[in-house]
């Protein structure tokens, strides 16, 4: 009973977080094909930073974005400028499908990063399912529409983006756990906002697009800044304080199901069995390497 309620605390928010976010990469293909990716980065945090202020500031929560601007900051550049733009950058030639299943990779970096910085040694069996994730986002890459290639029309760049970004995320999730434990969600995911508005605002600008976007793609901004950004982030921090950094960064888990569902019935992207199998390579993996399924007498 008491597993059950305290499941009860946590879980409508994880799923609801899993379909936003799914949603996000839909909203992000849409709104970059126009603005570019540096100034759909920069226009969705300002979206979020706008829609959270006017809560912070009727919390009496002002104060705390100032005196933990630091670790705020750092919190926007690595959790939102940074994966934001190469989500963006990505999306402007691969499907929402296959940037969602490599967004899947999330937790082996986590893994990763908590091996390196927190020296939190794997298990031989939680090693294995990093081999294991990370051999299937190869083989998922391989199979991208151009290949691997660098050169015009291959998706290397593309994929790269992708990576990085969801090694930012596990970082900056570690990072949060490490840094910012004590403070409220509602400060961290406006003071992270307000700290990648700073660091985008130039490449933001100067990029900005020479004609004016359609407002289909004006809504997806919109959309993407107050509901997968602002919102989003809310329940993120909520969750993070509510059952950890690894349980939170399960949510990848989720969101391939809901990007991928969008993607085929509304933009009409196909879904190859290669994508389907690369993708169960790589959330088992993920699974094994966040310690879902440990295996009894393998250290």
């Amino acid at each position: 009973m008491t597993s059950g309620l305290r499941r009860r605390d946590w879980l409508p928010e994880f799923v609801l977080l899993g379909m936003i976010w799914g949603s996000s990469f839909f909203f992000t293909r849409m709104a970059t094909q126009e603005f570019g990716p540096w100034s759909t980065a920069w226009m969705r945090v300002s979206v979020a930073a706008i829609t959270l202020l006017p809560l912070v500031f009727w919390q009496h929560q002002a104060q705390a974005i100032k005196d933990e601007w630091r670790p705020l900051f750092g919190m926007g550049l690595f959790n939102s400028a940074v994966p934001f733009f190469c989500f963006a950058f990505a999306l402007q030639s691969l499907s929402t499908g296959l940037s969602s299943i490599l967004n899947a990779t999330t937790p082996l970096f986590g893994a990763l990063i908590a091996w390196l910085w927190l020296k939190d040694r794997p298990t031989r069996w939680r090693g294995l399912g990093l081999l294991l994730g990370f051999a299937g986002s190869a083989w998922l890459a391989v199979h991208a529409p151009g290949g691997v290639s660098f050169k015009t029309g291959g998706s290397g760049w593309a994929i790269l983006a992708c990576l990085l970004a969801t090694c930012c995320y596990s970082f900056s999730s570690l990072y949060s756990q490490r840094n910012l434990q004590h403070v409220s969600p509602m400060v961290i995911a406006t003071g992270s906002q307000l700290g990648a508005f700073v660091v985008l605002a130039v490449p933001g600008y100067l990029y900005w697009p020479s004609v004016l976007p359609s407002m289909n793609a004006w809504l997806s901004l919109l959309a993407v800044g107050m509901m997968s950004t602002g919102l989003a982030y809310v329940l993120y921090f909520r969750l993070i304080v509510k059952t950890g950094a690894a349980r939170t960064m399960t949510l990848t888990y989720l969101i391939p199901l809901f990007a991928n569902l969008i993607g085929v019935f509304v933009l009409d992207e196909i879904v190859t069995g290669t994508m389907l199998l690369a993708g169960v390579v790589i959330l088992l993996g993920t699974a094994m390497a966040s310690g879902l399924f440990p295996r009894q007498g393998l250290p």
